[in-house]
């Protein structure tokens, strides 16, 4: 599935069980927007953002991490670049398996700091997603093998319940999307939730 088509179709989904949560999603990226001077945006990306240039304000909106706005990505991706440079984070580590950060990761989505990155290096796992820790290493081990395979994952969780990573389509009282762990789930700060519905 592409990824305009995934996008399409948790549009809709969203616009039928979610609609607060399809309120805050923002309009395409325009061609400016799209042409940033600081990184270089993968055509898997640019086609995202194409559909919607992130969020106009915080929402629950996919598991792990909230897209963000082409202006955003080049911001997250200078300040890891400034950070790395200043604290031997271009290094891998041992334990650690990847460094603290590397030029070629794109932040495409952020959690509070945790970016989830394309990994553009080249060999066979080009274009995979995985974590960059605020606090710690690069992390691919549950990853995705690219940005159009998690976005079908979580149009195939919001149509059949399926989890995603461990996480899972909730709706709140008000009429927002949520994502959380387990399937059973009954509350988040004192409000209810309940499964999201299943539509085929």
């Amino acid at each position: 599935m592409s990824i305009t088509a995934s996008w399409g179709r948790i549009d809709h989904w969203l616009a039928r069980h979610a609609p607060a949560t399809y309120d805050v999603l923002a309009p395409p990226a325009t061609g400016a927007e799209l042409k940033g001077d600081a990184v270089e945006l993968p055509p898997e990306l640019v086609e995202s953002l194409s559909c919607h240039n992130g969020v106009m304000s915080w929402a629950n909106l996919l598991p792990e991490a909230l897209p963000s706005s082409a202006s955003e990505i080049a911001v997250n991706w200078q300040l890891r670049m400034d950070l790395a440079a200043e604290y031997d984070g271009f290094t891998v580590h041992p334990p650690a398996s990847e460094p603290y950060w590397h030029p070629a990761w794109i932040p495409w989505a952020d959690s509070d700091g945790d970016l989830q990155v394309i990994d553009l290096r080249p060999g066979p796992a080009r274009g995979r997603l995985g974590m960059a820790l605020h606090d710690g290493s690069g992390d691919f081990r549950a990853g995705w093998p690219s940005l159009a395979s998690y976005l079908a994952e979580v149009v195939h969780s919001l149509h059949h319940g399926t989890g995603v990573n461990g996480w899972y389509p909730y709706l709140t009282i008000h009429q927002e999307l949520w994502w959380d762990r387990g399937p059973d789930q009954q509350s988040v700060n004192g409000e209810p939730l309940v499964r999201a519905p299943v539509q085929n």
